[in-house]
């Protein structure tokens, strides 16, 4: 089964402070190469089709670095309307679905996220299939958690699991929210009340690149990798 996926890279990136001044969080470098291009190279060796770019903030300069590329923009320059607002935005360029989103402001190490997703992805059962980091092999990243996972994968709210920002969902209920900018958090609760939000861990180490302090971080794990 061909998978479309689309990765966010339309929000302003305020946390990176000064570094986005002059560009979109997703150019800025991370061991020798934009943040986008490392999300873009899994998507390429998984097979993606298509793949899909939100944009916003400095849009021309992400068409420009991305330009000659099989790639489709979804334009949001007239409002910033969050992963849910994003997503559905972008379905007539991805498709009925079901779609993966990634973000675009974290490293991974040499495991393939989307093949991990792909692989465990049971729509007999699954209206969203999250991928989750082991605090233990997380960099970057001081929160708490985000999920709690019973035996068979369900998940629940709570301190544990990190929400890696790549996963596989069925789309058709952001079509069901009034407002026009909103999160994918309210789709998850809704999931989560049905029994059918599920999660897969990432076998790898991962950093979550969201303040400048976190490239350092970064690029020390990318030199860890084998």
């Amino acid at each position: 089964m061909m998978f479309p996926v689309l990765y966010f890279a339309a929000g302003l990136g305020t946390r990176m402070a000064h570094l986005t001044k002059d560009r979109p969080k997703p150019l800025i470098s991370v061991g020798g190469r934009p943040l986008i291009d490392h999300a873009l190279a899994f998507g390429d060796r998984a097979g993606l089709s298509p793949q899909v770019v939100n944009l916003h903030y400095k849009a021309d300069m992400i068409r420009a670095h991305l330009a000659g590329r099989d790639i489709a923009f979804s334009d949001e320059t007239d409002a910033i309307l969050e992963t849910g607002g994003g997503l559905r935005r972008a379905l007539p360029l991805l498709g009925p679905g079901p779609v993966i989103t990634m973000n675009t402001d974290a490293v991974w190490g040499r495991v393939n996220p989307f093949e991990c997703l792909i692989r465990a992805w049971d729509p007999a059962v699954m209206e969203a299939l999250v991928l989750l980091i082991d605090p233990a092999l997380a960099r970057g990243h001081s929160g708490r958690g985000d999920f709690l996972s019973s035996p068979e994968g369900r998940l629940t709210r709570g301190p544990g699991m990190i929400y890696s920002g790549a996963q596989i969902l069925r789309p058709e209920a952001v079509w069901d929210v009034p407002e026009p900018k909103f999160s994918l958090n309210l789709i998850w609760d809704q999931m989560i009340a049905r029994g059918t939000l599920f999660g897969v861990r990432y076998p790898d180490l991962w950093c979550d690149v969201g303040q400048p302090h976190s490239i350092a971080v970064a690029e020390a794990l990318l030199k860890e990798l084998p």
